[in-house]
């Protein structure tokens, strides 16, 4: 079962399982960034409004909006 990237906490860990249909528009720049399906990551911490959120993957630190977030589908692990 996916679920979205906000229903994370900070130190959780998830792995990326694809994108949302709606999110055509960001997923070339996702893919672009690293955020491959099969990726593991961590989320380190959100903004205090939730907008953005940083994750770690592959060793670097990355902060995504919440657009760019939302079509990310997710599994917890």
């Amino acid at each position: 079962m996916s679920i979205s990237l906000k229903n994370l906490a900070a130190g959780d860990l998830g792995k990326i399982v694809g994108f949302a249909q709606s999110g055509k528009a960001y997923r070339k720049r996702l893919l672009a960034m690293g955020l491959t399906p099969g990726t593991e990551f961590s989320v380190i911490r959100f903004a205090p409004m939730g907008d953005p959120v940083e994750i770690k993957l592959r060793g670097f630190s990355l902060t995504l909006r919440k657009d760019e977030a939302a079509i990310l589908l997710i599994e917890k692990m």
